[in-house]
């Protein structure tokens, strides 16, 4: 596994010229949509009778709306054809669509320019599937986190970067947008001249015929997505995130003007603080994932989400009376440096929430299809997008304010986050696990790389707490199944954790028969399967801290199954809250929270060698002193 930082793909050519395409994609299409809303806010630019703050919903309804139209196609070419190719042809006909803008903002011409965004809107549909399926044909498996925490880092920059200049660039006065015109032109060129640099990417699937039925391929990529639960539960989260995004992020310029009585600058402030924090997410889950696709970090997304939304409502429950000029009087104001703070986080836990989610749809999805899935993704998006507009259309309209529509987000944020982890209860168990590892102690696995990419295995480890399967499924990327004794399989909330899990309860002999015979009948069902299942041959959790004798029924599993086994071993555990006392009682008072405990992964056993007397020796030696 790669440990190098996710900053030195910015060196190489298989991803540089792709990340440089696509921030200047991302920073065009934020300077021309933010430079169009704060016209049609700030000078009062009415379109078929609309005002401004239902002109801003009309305005993202008409960018959103060709990616549910086209999604399908575009899906299906990225899948066909040379990507490089792709992303040039399609970076051409954003300096067609620029131009057009231009001349439409000279002249004033809104109307043609609502319909220039809903091109854009079919432009940025082409490009999805293209970037996101480009980085796992790129990238190498432990580099997609970083990678795309670059491609959501980066598109957040761009938004800054695209408000601050959507909004200088617009000329008050005269009131004929020449810089304005003149920088999305500029940026479209430059934008083709980088792309020219991306590598030559392979056609996944070049003999693929192009169904140019919509409709018909909408529901057949659709499909495809539903072939792997966890992909398509991904995408309902991704999608979700669209929405809570699109509904926040859109009133913005109504937010400014109508509860904090300010003008374009405090939009653009507002913007900044809301992108930072999702750059600052992203870039951070690399390093909170340890290089690893994460679930754990999706579930602590969600929470932080819900909670800094329901708490910019208290920021400002109602509509400022007092003026404000300049950036310098909002943030002088008695609460504005609380809801720059909200803002912040909530974007920063929305990178923690979306960047896992990418990479596991783009690890897991079969490959041949994987545009098409992406595609998929962005038709579900698109909808929640719209339906982000049509929700707060409805809810302002019925009288409710800003500030009140973003609790009604918060909960209903707190009511999908629920419903999805209920239906794939791997995120929770992630996030369990990751809030062990790195908060309640301080997990460092030591060996990783002897664990099997792919394929059946067993691992072996010494039985020191109760919490022990939670520490190896959380220092593992690969999901693993446990043997434990049926009685800690049952034990209060835990039990819920090793269920969903797929944990094999376990008796002996003497205790229930019939139980340990279904017990080896699933191990040797999920080795056949290709799964990693982990024993502890001691029979038992530890009452003094030292490793005790191996039993042999993990040679009864290895004779039946010949599959490598791996040693592992925990250290520092002993004494923890979780282990038990000398006279086997659980322990009631915390002992050794926050503290170094180190994981061990010795390196595989041949089938032919396996004995449980080796295995014991073994475990033994790699946990050394550190009981």
């Amino acid at each position: 596994m790669s440990e190098s930082s996710q900053f030195s793909l910015l060196k190489q050519r298989r991803f540089a010229p792709f990340f440089g395409t696509q921030f200047l994609g991302a920073l065009n299409d934020n300077i021309f949509r933010n430079g169009l809303v704060i016209l049609i806010t700030f000078q009062g630019v009415r379109v078929l009778g609309l005002g401004h703050t239902l002109l801003a919903n009309v305005a993202a309804f008409l960018f959103i709306l060709p990616f549910f139209l086209f999604s399908a196609t575009a899906g299906q070419l990225a899948d066909k054809y040379e990507k490089s190719m792709l992303m040039r042809r399609i970076k051409l006909l954003e300096i067609g669509l620029m131009s057009l803008a231009a001349v439409a903002l000279i002249t004033q011409q809104y109307a043609i320019l609502l319909f220039v965004l809903f091109l854009m809107g079919c432009q940025s549909t082409l490009f999805g599937p293209v970037k996101y399926a480009y980085l796992p044909q790129k990238l190498h498996t432990d580099e997609l986190i970083g990678g795309n925490a670059l491609v959501e880092s980066g598109t957040y920059v761009a938004i800054i970067v695209g408000l601050i200049i959507g909004v200088e660039a617009v000329d008050f006065e005269s009131g004929r947008q020449i810089k304005l015109a003149a920088a999305l032109v500029l940026i479209a060129c430059i934008g083709y001249l980088t792309s020219r640099q991306i590598p030559k990417t392979e056609a996944v699937d070049p003999d693929l015929k192009i169904n140019w039925n919509a409709w018909k391929e909408t529901w057949r990529i659709v499909s495809f997505a539903r072939e792997e639960k966890s992909v398509f539960l991904s995408i309902l989260g991704i999608s979700w995130f669209w929405f809570f995004g699109s509904a926040m992020t859109i009133q913005m310029p109504a937010y400014a003007a109508d509860v904090l009585n300010g003008n374009e600058s405090i939009v653009t402030i507002l913007l900044v603080a809301f992108a930072v924090g999702v750059g600052l997410g992203s870039l951070l889950c690399e390093r909170m994932s340890g290089h690893r696709i994460e679930l754990g970090l999706v579930p602590f997304g969600s929470i932080g989400m819900s909670l800094f939304s329901i708490d910019l409502y208290f920021a400002q429950p109602e509509a400022a009376t007092t003026t404000i000029a300049s950036v310098g009087d909002f943030l002088g104001r008695a609460g504005s440096w609380r809801i720059l703070m909200d803002l912040a986080l909530i974007g920063a836990f929305g990178g923690f929430y979306s960047v896992p989610l990418y990479a596991l749809i783009q690890k897991r999805s079969e490959r041949r299809h994987l545009s098409r899935i992406i595609a998929a993704n962005n038709i579900i998006n698109s909808l929640l997008m719209v339906g982000a507009a049509v929700f707060s259309i409805v809810i302002l309209s019925s009288g409710f304010s800003i500030p009140e529509l973003y609790i009604f987000i918060a909960i209903l944020n707190a009511l999908v986050a629920i419903y999805i982890y209920s239906l794939l209860p791997e995120f929770l168990m992630r996030f369990i696990a990751w809030l062990t590892i790195n908060i309640v102690y301080r997990i460092r696995p030591i060996g990783l790389e002897n664990i099997p990419r792919k394929g059946p295995a067993v691992v072996v480890c010494n039985h020191v707490s109760f919490i022990d399967p939670i520490i190896l499924g959380g220092s593992v990327v690969r999901p693993m199944r446990f043997v434990m004794h049926h009685k800690i399989f049952k034990m209060p909330f835990l039990s819920f954790i090793f269920r969903n899990a797929k944990a094999i309860p376990i008796a002996s002999r003497t205790e229930d028969e019939d139980l340990m015979d279904a017990a080896f009948e699933k191990v040797d069902a999920e080795l056949a399967a290709g799964n990693i299942v982990c024993i502890f041959p001691e029979g038992g959790l530890t009452t003094d801290g030292e490793v005790q004798r191996f039993r042999p029924g993990i040679e009864k599993i290895i004779a039946r199954r010949p599959v490598p086994v791996i040693p592992v071993a925990l250290g520092r555990m002993w004494g923890s809250w979780f282990s038990r006392r000398k006279h086997g009682g659980v322990r009631k008072i915390p002992g050794r929270l926050f503290a170094r405990v180190p994981v061990f992964f010795g390196e595989p056993v041949a089938p032919a060698d396996v004995t449980a007397e080796r295995l014991e020796l073994l475990v033994r030696t790699l946990r050394g002193e550190l009981r």
